[in-house]
Protein backbone atom coordinates (compact mmCIF):
# COMPACT_ATOMS: atom_id res chain seq x y z
CA UNK A 1 0.00 0.00 0.00
CA UNK A 2 1.39 3.58 -0.96
CA UNK A 3 0.50 6.94 0.28
CA UNK A 4 -0.75 9.81 -2.17
CA UNK A 5 2.12 12.33 -1.78
CA UNK A 6 1.19 16.24 -2.40
CA UNK A 7 -1.78 18.01 -1.75
CA UNK A 8 -4.78 16.38 -3.54
CA UNK A 9 -7.29 16.53 -0.63
CA UNK A 10 -6.10 20.14 0.76
CA UNK A 11 -8.77 23.20 0.41
CA UNK A 12 -6.23 26.06 -0.06
CA UNK A 13 -6.68 28.01 2.61
CA UNK A 14 -5.70 31.54 3.46
CA UNK A 15 -3.09 32.57 6.19
CA UNK A 16 -1.34 36.05 5.12
CA UNK A 17 -1.12 38.18 2.75
CA UNK A 18 2.65 40.45 2.51
CA UNK A 19 4.89 41.90 0.09
CA UNK A 20 8.65 41.40 1.11
CA UNK A 21 9.94 42.65 -2.42
CA UNK A 22 9.27 45.32 -4.72
CA UNK A 23 6.40 44.31 -6.99
CA UNK A 24 5.71 40.79 -5.75
CA UNK A 25 3.25 39.65 -3.57
CA UNK A 26 3.62 36.72 -0.96
CA UNK A 27 0.92 34.71 0.30
CA UNK A 28 1.18 32.13 2.33
CA UNK A 29 -1.80 29.33 2.71
CA UNK A 30 -2.66 27.49 5.76
CA UNK A 31 -1.39 24.00 5.03
CA UNK A 32 2.56 25.53 4.62
CA UNK A 33 2.71 26.60 1.01
CA UNK A 34 4.12 30.15 0.59
CA UNK A 35 2.53 31.21 -3.26
CA UNK A 36 4.97 34.73 -4.67
CA UNK A 37 3.63 36.36 -7.27
CA UNK A 38 3.75 39.08 -9.70
CA UNK A 39 1.52 41.99 -8.60
CA UNK A 40 1.71 43.16 -11.93
CA UNK A 41 -1.07 40.47 -12.19
CA UNK A 42 -3.33 42.71 -9.78
CA UNK A 43 -3.68 46.06 -10.83
CA UNK A 44 -6.11 46.93 -7.89
CA UNK A 45 -3.23 45.86 -5.47
CA UNK A 46 -1.01 47.31 -7.50
CA UNK A 47 -2.32 51.08 -7.33
CA UNK A 48 -2.43 50.68 -3.30
CA UNK A 49 0.62 52.63 -1.45
CA UNK A 50 2.93 50.26 1.36
CA UNK A 51 0.33 51.36 4.15
CA UNK A 52 -2.42 50.64 2.29
CA UNK A 53 -1.13 46.96 1.36
CA UNK A 54 -0.52 46.51 5.00
CA UNK A 55 -4.59 46.56 5.76
CA UNK A 56 -6.19 43.75 4.53
CA UNK A 57 -8.56 41.27 5.47
CA UNK A 58 -9.54 37.51 4.77
CA UNK A 59 -12.57 37.42 3.34
CA UNK A 60 -14.31 33.66 2.54
CA UNK A 61 -11.28 32.27 0.77
CA UNK A 62 -9.69 35.50 -0.75
CA UNK A 63 -8.66 38.65 0.34
CA UNK A 64 -9.42 42.62 -0.09
CA UNK A 65 -8.07 45.45 1.51
CA UNK A 66 -9.94 48.14 3.51
CA UNK A 67 -9.25 50.85 0.48
CA UNK A 68 -10.10 48.80 -1.89
CA UNK A 69 -13.18 47.74 -3.66
CA UNK A 70 -11.67 44.58 -5.16
CA UNK A 71 -12.05 40.79 -3.76
CA UNK A 72 -8.52 38.46 -4.49
CA UNK A 73 -9.91 35.16 -4.38
CA UNK A 74 -7.18 31.66 -4.27
CA UNK A 75 -8.36 30.79 -7.82
CA UNK A 76 -7.01 34.07 -8.95
CA UNK A 77 -3.70 33.23 -7.31
CA UNK A 78 -3.20 29.47 -8.40
CA UNK A 79 -4.44 30.02 -11.48
CA UNK A 80 -7.02 26.84 -12.01
CA UNK A 81 -10.57 28.21 -11.48
CA UNK A 82 -11.89 24.56 -12.35
CA UNK A 83 -9.58 23.15 -8.82
CA UNK A 84 -10.23 26.04 -7.04
CA UNK A 85 -13.57 27.89 -7.77
CA UNK A 86 -14.84 29.48 -4.38
CA UNK A 87 -18.42 28.99 -4.68
CA UNK A 88 -18.25 25.47 -5.90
Amino acid sequence: MYTIEGYWDVVPRIKNVSFPMRGKMQIALQDGRIIVVSISKFPSVKRLSKEQRKKWYILGNGFSFEDSDEVIHIEQILGNFANYAHEA
